[in-house]
């Protein structure tokens, strides 16, 4: 006989009378007796026979894995291969369950009663016609040129104060010692930054006293405790 694929009088698939037994017998559907289950199934498969009800396989394909799972139970040292035969049924039947229950939260959103026709094509006008503040929109404006700004690199005016310092060579600085000197013979130490404009000079002049003593050129006198300290042109 060709197998009936008509929706059952109360189940629509082995899964959906699990689930009624499950809910029946208050089991648990992590952790399924499935010799209660086994002999309950059974016995509504017996009374859809007694109705004269064609059982589709799926029915007797269920029973026939209930059996199976039951008579591993019985058997010693098949406790992981049961555990994973009750999870792999335990995954069918939630996942059958959550279905079951979208499809009757669809059943009332959907029906079949109502006409939706395409949306007709409609040409839109584009054109802007919404009268604003003046104001409003030079303040936003201002916002917007604001923010763009601020993803523009800074100019070099901003790190002029940083990293620009005007360049002063060493060896002008030398050249300016060395005449102090031979002018005067000697000249105090303090006095050799007294013409300094800035800090390059300043730097630049007392690396050019420490290049000149030692090129053994000048000589410095005094500790700067009692007797001032100056600097001496070395005669060659």
């Amino acid at each position: 006989m060709e197998q009936l694929t008509y929706k059952l009088p109360v189940f629509e698939g082995p899964l959906d009378l699990l689930l009624n037994l499950i809910a029946k017998n208050k089991l648990n559907i992590y952790d399924i007796e499935i010799s209660v289950l086994l002999e309950q199934y059974t016995e509504k498969i017996k009374e859809m026979q007694e109705e004269q009800i064609d059982i589709a396989s799926e029915f007797l394909e269920m029973a026939s894995r209930l059996v199976y799972i039951k008579s591993t139970m019985l058997l010693p040292k098949h406790e992981e291969e049961v555990e994973e035969l009750k999870k792999e049924l335990t995954g069918q039947l939630l996942e059958y369950q959550e279905c079951k229950r979208i499809a009757g939260v669809m059943a009332n959103i959907i029906t079949f009663d109502n006409f939706c026709r395409e949306p007709s094509q409609v040409d839109y006008d584009m054109t802007y016609n919404r009268v604003h503040n003046p104001i409003v929109l030079q303040e936003a404006y201002i916002r917007a040129a604001g923010r763009g700004k601020k993803k523009l690199p800074p100019p070099s005016d901003a790190f002029k104060g940083i990293v620009a310092r005007r360049i002063v060579p060493v060896g002008s600085k030398i050249i300016h010692v060395l005449r102090l000197l031979r002018r005067n013979g000697n000249c105090p130490y303090e006095q050799m930054f007294a013409a300094s404009k800035d800090k390059s000079e300043l730097v630049a002049t007392f690396l050019a006293i420490l290049e000149l003593v030692k090129g053994k050129r000048i000589r410095v006198e005094g500790d700067g405790d009692d007797a001032e300290v100056r600097l001496i042109e070395r005669k060659s």
